[in-house]
């Protein structure tokens, strides 16, 4: 949100490059500095340019700063193709919250919301400008995107979605990834969620592995999205999911990358850093 005198950034990008070039955009946008910037969640793609905002202070939940923290910069293992990544360093939140914050642009206000466990993540957050009527949902929605739910839970995104977003009265949602939308991409989430739900179940029943039942599953409708092989690992997420009888498990988060990956025909998974 630009202000008189200081803009609110929602969210880095991934790599130096991706940053500066958001940074110059702004720039045509107005004179004023980025003054905070909030981070939805801690994934690097929205995380790792942090530092590139010179003065801002940073604004994420409290898990946001302790998994980026955690997690480090980024290492080849050999799942996605090479980046470019530049001279990144890391820049956790350094002003970090258990609920909710509000922020302000002028007179303006901007409700930053944990959504109160976990969906995408362990701390995804929507960003809420009430007098404007938009909402950022970060990777809470992908337009036209596969949804991704293995460092999260499949069962919580759901939740989450009808008991929190849906019941927003937003007039313009910006997801995590893809066009801004309106209330449509999230009964078509609720969908594509739903499918996995329902395939996890039918895999477990039958002694499948997850990549076992996600190359058995017809992806239909859901085919034509970017990533499709994240299947495999939202397949992962519903199989803990469903064996903890909603308590949160840990999922093999390297071992479902690579079935990810043998998912892919052996290929590398594209990365759009």
């Amino acid at each position: 949100m630009v202000g008189r005198s200081a803009v609110v950034s929602v969210d880095a990008c991934s790599t130096e490059r991706r940053t500066r070039a958001y940074l110059d955009r702004v720039a045509t946008v107005t004179s004023a500095p980025v003054r905070q910037l909030v981070n939805t969640h801690h994934h690097g793609d929205h995380t790792f340019g942090n530092s590139f905002f010179t003065g801002a202070t940073i604004i994420g939940h409290e898990r946001c700063r302790s998994e980026l923290l955690a997690a480090g910069l980024p290492a080849d293992l050999g799942i996605w193709e090479p980046v470019d990544w530049g001279a990144l360093e890391l820049a956790p939140p350094t002003v970090t919250f258990s609920d909710r914050i509000r922020v302000w642009s002028d007179d303006s206000p901007i409700d930053v919301v944990y959504v109160g466990g976990p969906a995408h993540t362990t701390n995804d957050c929507v960003v809420w400008l009430p007098e404007s009527e938009v909402l950022f949902c970060g990777d809470l929605l992908f337009n036209g995107g596969t949804p991704f739910l293995l460092m999260g839970s499949l069962t919580g995104a759901i939740s989450v979605l009808t008991t929190k977003v849906a019941l927003i009265p937003a007039r313009v949602i910006v997801p995590g990834h893809g066009l801004p939308c309106d209330h449509e991409l999230v009964e078509t989430t609720l969908g594509y969620l739903r499918f996995v739900l329902d395939a996890a179940a039918r895999g477990r029943d039958a002694g499948l592995t997850p990549l076992e039942t996600a190359l058995e599953t017809d992806l239909g409708d859901y085919a034509g999205w970017l990533d499709p092989e994240r299947l495999v690992g939202n397949l992962h997420r519903a199989y803990a999911d469903l064996a903890g009888e909603g308590q949160p498990r840990d999922v093999d988060v390297p071992g479902a990358l690579r079935d990810m990956v043998a998912f892919n025909g052996g290929r590398a998974l594209s990365c759009y850093a």
